[in-house]
């Protein structure tokens, strides 16, 4: 403690000694001054401009904190500003994502739309009846499980329709392959090769290649589930019209036949003679009935038969109706299955009344036997054809 107080002693004695009293001689005109500093006066002053001093440099301190201070604010600010005009700028291509992956749902369901309506007349909902019955046997869950939780509202209301879509084409895809499998058995069984079917008339498709390109004016494509509901549609549509096409009715109120198609012995030279149909006699008059329903593209006189009416029914399958007495048709109207088209008569190269009957698929002559036999398996099948493409006809008639 008195070593503390000794050197506090010291300093005070050396700062003392710089402040000592001073006598100052001054001489102006031959007059003499005398000016007393004395040392506390000295010191006063000291102490003032130390304080000024000391004011100056806290002063000058404050400035440049504040300035250090400025520069770091600017500088957040910037990073801020930086920051947010990067988010504005995810935020933009996020809304644009948005909106293309919106739209390419938009152009999905209307694809969906357009073939529900096309194969089915009816809205996507009601295309196979399990629809209704299966969304209320999915728990609420699975429209979520499969979508990232980390995505923001909007793209999970959007997933969620996508995902919809996908089980609605899937169920879509499951009921025309099954429609498509049964019209093929039910095809092979009147005597005609599905696949040859599907193929020729895939065979007539063509045009110049342009890539899809949507709304968003991206080329793109609705993915391997709508090209396999695709190429499924259009197979069910090939062997379902060509089931509705086949003559299955028969052509006349008749109890027999008189001859049958292929070999037989020519009734007025009685050498061997390829016979193209079924003969049905019967009395004169008899009304004569389109076997399918189609399109009447020939009413007049061919070399041989006589009078003869031309049904064109789809699919590259026409019905021809020979030795007629009359016409109930003209060419060009559409005759529904058992319509009265004709008169049974004995015109042409006849031995007397009776009705010849023709199948020709693709312009060759083919065994009518197989389609005005058909089992009734088969009969239900295009019986079912029958009502989804009446149904279809309808529903276009009516918009």
């Amino acid at each position: 403690m008195s070593s503390k107080l000794t050197g506090l002693r010291h300093w005070r004695q050396r700062v003392s000694a710089l402040f000592q009293d001073h006598e100052i001689f001054i001489r102006t005109h031959g007059h003499v001054r005398f000016l007393r500093v004395s040392a506390v006066w000295q010191k006063r002053v000291a102490l003032i401009a130390g304080a000024v001093l000391l004011a100056w440099a806290g002063v000058t301190l404050a400035i440049l904190a504040n300035q250090m201070l400025s520069s770091g604010e600017r500088a957040e600010v910037a990073a801020q500003k930086a920051a947010a005009t990067a988010a504005e700028a995810r935020i933009a291509k996020y809304r644009d994502r948005v909106a293309e992956t919106a739209a390419d749902l938009e152009e999905r369901q209307d694809q969906l739309d357009e073939w529900s309506e096309t194969h089915f007349g009816v809205e996507p909902a009601a295309v196979t009846p399990e629809a209704g019955t299966e969304a209320k046997a999915e728990p609420a869950t699975l429209e979520t499980s499969a979508i990232d939780p980390n995505l923001p509202p909007e793209a999970q209301a959007l997933a969620r329709i996508e995902k919809r879509q996908e089980r609605f084409a899937a169920r879509l895809l499951a009921a025309v392959n099954e429609r498509a499998a049964k019209a093929e058995v039910a095809v092979a069984k009147l005597g005609l090769d599905p696949r040859a079917l599907v193929r020729n008339a895939a065979s007539g498709r063509g045009g110049p290649f342009i890539p899809y390109r949507g709304t968003t004016g991206k080329a793109k494509a609705f993915g391997a589930s709508f090209a396999a509901l695709e190429g499924a549609l259009f197979r069910m549509e090939v062997l379902e019209r060509t089931l509705v096409a086949v003559p299955s009715g028969k052509p006349a109120d008749v109890l027999m036949l008189s001859s049958s198609f292929g070999y037989r012995s020519d009734p007025f030279t009685g050498a061997g003679a390829m016979h193209a149909g079924l003969d049905f006699p019967g009395p004169l008059g008899t009304p004569i009935l389109a076997a399918a329903p189609g399109r009447v593209v020939f009413v007049g006189q061919k070399s041989g038969y006589g009078n003869v009416v031309e049904v064109d029914h789809g699919q590259g399958i026409l019905t021809r109706y020979a030795h007629l007495s009359g016409f109930n048709t003209a060419v060009g109207a559409q005759v529904a299955a058992g319509q009265q088209i004709a008169k049974m008569g004995s015109t042409g190269r006849s031995t007397g009344s009776h009705l010849h009957f023709e199948v020709r698929l693709n312009g060759v002559a083919v065994n009518p036997r197989r389609f005005l036999e058909a089992k009734a398996d088969v009969l239900e099948v295009k019986d079912d054809a029958r009502q989804r493409v009446g149904a279809l006809a309808a529903s276009r008639t009516a918009s």
